[in-house]
């Protein structure tokens, strides 16, 4: 089972790739839902992160809020590694042991790693390939705009903290350009699917 990289920048198009991916019959490891989980259910990573961004983190009730973390952690390049370097080794470690678990249950061809910094941490380094999602800037802003999570000037301090399209592209195994219809983006999940399952 081929470990495969999926990542994009914000808007990129990535979580559509990734549901395309999905219905053609790949495992697919979403590692901003399981780095949530691990947010929600580890109290380790809890103290840890109110230990080191204060309790300006926290809301009403004494939990951590997603939204006032990411409003600290995604400020600048050094608040960000902080929070990477706080829960990325828990992702990794689940992934590792999903890896495993799907390895011995033998059910898909491959199994996919959807992160947005793939490159940035490391990841790649352990993986078969890797397909970068590309588009841009115009688009990405568009369709991060339309979730309506997350302001202009947010979606740009964000995109500002990864690294750019040309540089991910230039490290890929395979590019996914997604500035047209979706059915043209089909087209080249298909054919990345085929060569690599």
């Amino acid at each position: 089972m081929l470990r495969v990289g999926l990542t994009g920048g914000i808007g990129s198009g990535k979580s559509t790739v990734s549901a395309m991916l999905t219905k053609l019959g790949a495992y697919i490891f979403d590692a901003d839902t399981i780095a949530k989980d691990i947010l929600n259910e580890s109290i380790v990573v809890q103290s840890e992160l109110i230990s080191e961004f204060g309790t300006d983190i926290l809301n009403s009730e004494g939990h951590i809020s997603r939204r006032k973390l990411a409003r600290i952690a995604f400020q600048d390049e050094d608040h960000q590694l902080k929070l990477n370097a706080i829960i990325h080794p828990f992702v990794s470690d689940a992934y590792d042991h999903e890896y495993a678990r799907q390895l011995k249950l033998n059910k898909y061809p491959l199994f996919i790693f959807d992160a947005a910094l793939i490159y940035e941490s490391g990841v790649d380094q352990h993986l078969d390939y890797v397909v970068v999602v590309s588009s841009t800037l115009r688009h990405r802003i568009e369709r991060a705009m339309k979730r309506g999570t997350l302001s202009r000037e947010e979606i740009l301090k964000r995109n500002d903290l990864q690294w750019k399209d040309e540089d991910k592209v230039g490290l890929a195994d395979f590019v996914i350009r997604n500035n047209k219809t979706e059915a043209v983006l089909q087209e080249q999940v298909d054919i990345i699917y085929r060569e690599l399952a």
